[in-house]
C-alpha cells in the first residue's frame, strides 16, 4: 500500500511538473516575443538577456528535475548524475546573474568552490561509470576499479 502511495505521489509530482515547465515556456516565448518588438525592435539590452538567459537555465533545471523524477519512477534510483547536473546548472545560472559588486570576496570563493566540488563529483562518477561500462564485459566482478567481496 506504501508503494502505491509513493507512486501515486511521484506520478502527481510529474505531472504537475510537466504543466509548470509547459506554462514557463509559454511565458519565456511571451517574454522574448515582448522584449524584441519593444523599443528599439529587435534589439535585446544587456538587462533582457540576462532575464532571457536566467528563465533558460531555470527551464533547463526544470527539464532536469523532471528527468530525476521521471528515472526514480521507472527504477526506484535517484542517479547521482542527473542531480549533479541539476546542481550545476543551478550555480551556473547564479553565476550568470551574479552581480560580483554585491558579495564579499569570501562568498565568490565559496561559490568558485561549490562549482569545483560539484563538477570534480560530476566528472568521478560519469568517469566511474563509463569504466564500469566497458569493464563488465570482462570483468563484472569490478565495479569503478575495485573488487567486489
Amino acid at each position: 500500500m506504501l508503494k502505491k502511495f509513493e507512486r501515486m505521489v511521484i506520478v502527481s509530482l510529474i505531472s504537475m511538473m510537466v504543466l509548470v515547465i509547459f506554462i514557463s515556456t509559454i511565458e519565456l516565448a511571451v517574454i522574448i516575443v515582448k522584449d524584441i518588438l519593444a523599443p528599439p525592435k529587435y534589439w535585446l539590452g544587456v538587462d533582457q538577456l540576462f532575464e532571457i538567459f536566467g528563465f533558460f537555465l531555470i527551464l533547463l533545471i526544470g527539464v532536469e528535475l523532471l528527468e530525476t523524477i521521471k528515472a526514480y519512477l521507472l527504477e526506484n534510483v535517484v542517479h547521482s548524475e542527473i542531480v549533479l547536473e541539476v546542481a550545476l546548472i543551478a550555480i551556473a545560472r547564479k553565476v550568470i546573474t551574479l552581480d560580483v559588486k554585491q558579495y564579499e570576496p569570501l562568498a565568490l570563493i565559496g561559490i568558485a568552490a561549490l562549482i569545483i566540488t560539484i563538477g570534480l563529483s560530476y566528472f568521478l562518477i560519469k568517469r566511474c561509470r563509463l569504466g564500469l561500462r566497458m569493464t563488465e564485459k570482462d570483468a563484472p566482478e569490478k565495479i569503478c576499479g575495485k573488487d567486489i567481496d
